[in-house]
């Protein structure tokens, strides 16, 4: 059967024992839904609750939870138990809880999330492609993340997605990560990381899922090397004496400054691939005009809105290409780009290659 996450906002009164109550509630009429309660999550500072819950469906939660309590969840998603548990560390009871009689569990589902993008930049002299740069910095970023209790929950060819329950150890761990890859660094790789926190469940359908936007969002658009939501910032604060990191490429997002490149993102992500796009067209959905716009773009990414749209395309069509998902003609196309030859000018540009250097040779 199916797992699912649900999400309870509850009130200042709710404690810890009052949720393990409610939990053996659940435990006590699950048989009659079909359901089987795994585990759960309490934050006590934010008042919510998470539920992990083996189910046919999230009706059958939702009747189980009003059965046995009447406290019906806010949210509900499915999800995979392997990468809760690369989330979160867990996907049953810990074991000093399954102790106690009322098995009370304290503890938050809240993590900050780190995502560490590499993108390649021209190369200088001779060379080959770089398809999967992760790779070369694997061991380096484990050994970080190990250090500082963080847990990788995925990596792909050009992305580390890590976990910490502790925002300063996450701070701490892009500071070294940064530090580590800086000294013996691949000239023609980017490295950029973003730091965001937040829930597992939202009104979003994927664990995580705006905290991951965001953190990924950070690292594509803002300039510096580690970008910081106001959240984490906030946080670090609150557990270093009222002081913050300064210096060292780290750039800071104010919450103001994360709602606009929500809805910045949002637009671009909707039109990136129509080739008659124009600067113009972004200001009324932006709600600013054209001049605001420019001002705005140009301080958060410290490079105009021609050129992050351009970025953007040619990223996902070196996606494409790494893919091998079609030929020159047809990614170019598709990456809203007017002409083939274009594409390809502006890629060789921006990579140091020609598209066809990722395509396969008749050989292959």
């Amino acid at each position: 059967m199916p797992i699912y996450m649900d999400r309870h906002d509850v009130s200042e009164a709710v404690t810890a024992e009052l949720i393990a109550q409610l939990h053996q509630a659940d435990l006590k009429v699950q048989d009659q839904f079909g359901c089987r309660g795994l585990t759960y999550w309490f934050d006590d500072k934010r008042k919510t609750a998470f539920c992990l819950i083996e189910a046919a469906d999230s009706q059958a939660i939702h009747d189980m939870h009003k059965q046995a309590h009447g406290e019906v969840p806010h949210s509900v998603i499915e999800v995979d138990p392997n990468i809760v548990e690369s989330f979160l560390g867990r996907i049953e009871d810990p074991e000093k809880a399954k102790d106690t009689k009322l098995n009370i569990i304290n503890d938050p589902a809240f993590r900050t999330i780190m995502v560490i993008a590499l993108s390649p930049l021209t190369p200088k002299g001779n060379g080959t492609p770089h398809r999967s740069p992760s790779n070369d910095y694997s061991d380096r970023v484990l050994e970080v993340l190990n250090s500082h209790d963080g847990s990788l929950v995925k990596q792909t060819g050009d992305q580390f997605l890590a976990s910490f329950k502790s925002v300063s150890k996450a701070v701490d761990a892009a500071l070294e990560i940064q530090a580590k890859l800086k000294k013996d660094k691949h000239d023609n790789v980017l490295v950029k990381i973003g730091l965001a926190a937040g829930s597992p469940v939202t009104k979003k359908q994927l664990i995580f899922e705006d905290t991951i936007k965001l953190a990924e969002r950070m690292c594509k658009i803002i300039k510096g090397e580690i970008i910081v939501s106001s959240e984490v910032k906030d946080l670090y604060k609150s557990e270093n004496s009222n002081a913050f990191v300064k210096g060292r490429n780290v750039s800071t997002l104010t919450r103001d400054d994360e709602q606009f490149l929500n809805h910045f993102s949002d637009f671009i992500e909707s039109t990136w691939t129509n080739a008659n796009l124009k600067v113009d067209d972004f200001s009324k959905p932006m709600g600013s005009s054209k001049s605001q716009l420019y001002r705005r773009i140009t301080f958060l990414a410290g490079k105009s809105l021609n050129a992050i749209v351009k970025e953007y395309r040619l990223s996902e069509a070196l996606k494409l290409l790494n893919k091998r998902s079609g030929n020159i003609s047809e990614i170019a196309f598709e990456t809203g780009f007017t002409s083939p030859s274009y594409f390809c000018k502006c890629f060789q540009k921006r990579y140091g290659y020609s598209p066809s250097d990722y395509l396969p040779t008749p050989a292959e």
